[in-house]
């Protein structure tokens, strides 16, 4: 790739989430993408990582909220102060990408646009741009919406789904095959997630799209003109951060699914041949985590006796004792302790709520 290129190339990256299922270890200003799962970069910083080489830095833009902008702001030092920018509130990912359209327009209003959200774990970083190099040729010799679907593992209810229909030709393109999106499926239950893996052409949705600027503002204008005439008056402010302070929270809340991807005239689908994790869960860290004999995995110093397959989190350098249990979450933080059982590990989120504010 030239240097040309790589100046055509934005990224958005969605780093707005929250962090209730990485309790005590996260809170709502520092959530799973400001965390240290994996060693000493927390997902975001990982995020950037994989984009070295690829997209410039000038060109990465990071949308946060007003509840963590000074966690983001405090952790990525190397990015101009105006490529972090915090939402006023909430809107879901419609809005969101089309601040950041918004945001690359004024920049280059023919680039091409490459969106990924923060808290996803990939170790692959040149199969991942491999695949990105392809999807951005897809949408810049087509002039199509392109996703990038992960190869599912298991039926999995959580996530939504892309449902492929036939190969698609795309010229000057040979390196891997893309595919017509038939539809895009909200996620399904257990039932319906076992269909479409039968069917083998379904894969899940990990919400990173790219396209080109020219081909998202038409779409979004067919489809959803609230938004393109945001774009426009992004396009034209002196004052980019007021532009956003005083329209963005007159935005629907809306999906960039609902609002546009299941309208679009034409969307194509590229298969991931990368490693990928959407780290759901401290099961899901667990994964990645020393694991003993027993099956116990753990980040710190561990004595069991008569244990299997826990997991052991500290931020403490406690060392940990375990005796005659199995099946367990024990996380310490410096004023949080979580004990669970593995099977519970997704209803962490719904105790955050009863704790006390200073703990969220």
């Amino acid at each position: 790739m030239s240097q040309a290129e790589s100046k055509k190339r934005y990224a958005l990256i969605l780093a707005g989430g929250s962090g209730q299922r990485f309790w005590p270890i996260s809170r709502d200003a520092q959530p799973k993408q400001l965390l240290k799962l994996f060693g000493e970069k927390t997902l975001l910083e990982l995020t950037i990582d994989r984009l070295e080489g690829f997209v410039p830095k000038e060109n990465i833009l990071i949308l946060t909220n007003k509840q963590q902008e000074a966690s983001v702001r405090a952790l990525i030092k190397d990015l101009p102060a105006e490529n972090i920018v915090a939402e006023p509130e909430k809107r879901d990912t419609a809005p969101a990408i089309a601040l950041a359209v918004g945001w690359v327009v004024s920049r280059d209003p023919t680039a091409t646009m490459i969106v990924l959200p923060a808290d996803h774990l990939i170790q692959n970083h040149a199969e991942f741009q491999r695949v990105l190099s392809n999807a951005a040729l897809a949408a810049e010799n087509s002039g199509s919406l392109v996703t990038v679907g992960i190869t599912p593992t298991w039926p999995c209810p959580s996530y939504g789904y892309v449902e492929r229909g036939r190969r698609a030709s795309i010229g000057g393109l040979n390196d891997l095959p893309v595919w017509e999106v038939a539809r895009f499926r909200e996620k399904p239950n257990p039932d319906l997630a076992e269909h479409f893996i039968s069917q083998g052409n379904f894969l899940w949705n990990a919400g990173m799209f790219i396209w080109t600027i020219p081909a998202i503002f038409s779409e979004l204008s067919r489809h959803c003109p609230v938004l393109a005439d945001f774009v426009s008056e992004l396009r034209g402010s002196k004052d980019f951060n007021a532009t956003v302070e005083k329209q963005f929270g007159k935005l629907p809340k809306l999906s960039i699914d609902y609002a546009l991807m299941e309208h679009a005239s034409r969307v194509l689908n590229i298969e991931s041949t990368f490693d990928w994790d959407d780290v759901g869960n401290w099961t899901s860290v667990g994964r990645y985590l020393k694991t003993d004999e027993h099956g116990n995995q753990h980040n710190c110093a561990l004595s069991e006796l008569d244990t299997l397959n826990n997991i052991v989190f500290t931020q403490t350098n406690q060392h940990v004792a375990l005796i005659g249990v199995q099946d367990l979450i024990v996380v310490a933080s410096k004023d949080g302790l979580l004990v669970a059982t593995r099977s519970k590990a997704e209803n962490i989120k719904k105790i955050v709520d009863g704790l006390p504010h200073e703990l969220r």
